[in-house]
């Protein structure tokens, strides 16, 4: 049976799955960051995830599906996820990279049908996996390897979670300090660059430790300005979502306790979804 949410919030090994996914995307950030930069804050997250889906949803019987400009834009602008200019920039931003390309003889056709390039499925089979792994280090479960050996699942799994995840407003609209980071250029990797590198070992019942931050190497290594970066911390700042313990020789890093756990239930959204898809996907 699938975790519902609430089940992981109260799950210990939560906060660990949580660690080991946000490594993960650190990790592909490294690996790729312009193309990880798709995933970069909570717009885009949901413009990636949605153009995906409807690519995979694509019956060549049904000329009215799969994904077009008009298609994204609708599903997108109807929930003020963007505006209609923003979709038609990411498309061109998709295509520019080769991310995406036109479908096999649509370049003259209208509506012109977009698929994902090989390096974006690749991308996306990374970024399920990387999900399913965390959730198996809750329950001790092989949904990870499952899928790694039946890579195809993702065309059936990955639709029904991107669906969810931008229909439900709890998800799509997170809570006021975790916002502060996803709706900003790159938010979301520097969310998961602090969450990598949490210390669960420590017992400050208010605090979670990070550790050295160095803003400019930080900022430079996410192609954003150093301005930026420090306007945004100040922002978290004054929220009380982070702070810096400077009675070490470096000032350390460090994250509250209430934003950890905000931020814990809103993940817990999406891998409740990842959950139930896999399970829904493999019965």
């Amino acid at each position: 049976m699938p975790f519902s949410a609430e089940d992981l919030v109260a799950n210990p090994k939560f906060i660990l799955a949580i660690r080991f996914h946000a490594g993960r995307m650190r990790g592909m950030f490294d690996a790729g960051p312009r193309l990880a930069r798709l995933l970069a804050s909570q717009q885009r997250w949901l413009l990636t995830q949605t153009a995906y889906a409807l690519a995979m949803e694509r019956d060549p019987g049904d000329p009215a599906s799969g994904f077009t400009a008009a298609r994204l834009t609708g599903e997108i602008t109807s929930r003020k996820v963007a505006s209609r200019n923003t979709v038609l920039s990411f498309i061109e931003e998709l295509f520019t990279y080769r991310f995406i390309a036109y479908e096999p003889g649509a370049e003259r056709r209208r509506p012109r049908h977009f698929e994902p390039a090989e390096i974006s499925h690749q991308a996306i089979l990374g970024w399920l996996v990387s999900n399913l792994g965390a959730l198996d280090l809750v329950d001790g479960g092989n949904r990870a390897a499952h899928v790694g050996a039946h890579p195809e699942l993702v065309r059936i799994l990955q639709p029904r979670i991107a669906r969810n995840c931008l229909q439900d407003p709890l998800w799509r609209e997170p809570a006021e300090q975790v916002a502060l980071f996803l709706w900003t250029d790159a938010g979301g990797l520097i969310v998961d660059h602090l969450v990598s590198r949490m210390d669960l070992l420590g017992n400050d019942p208010e605090r979670v430790v990070v550790g050295h931050l160095d803003s400019r190497a930080l900022a430079a290594d996410f192609m954003i300005s150093r301005t930026h970066l420090q306007r945004l911390f100040a922002k978290a700042a004054q929220q009380g979502s982070i702070g810096w313990d400077t009675t070490e020789r470096k000032p350390l890093l460090w994250m509250s306790r209430s934003f950890v756990e905000q931020y814990s239930q809103w993940q817990a959204i999406k891998f409740a979804y990842v959950d139930e898809a896999f399970h829904w996907g493999t019965r």
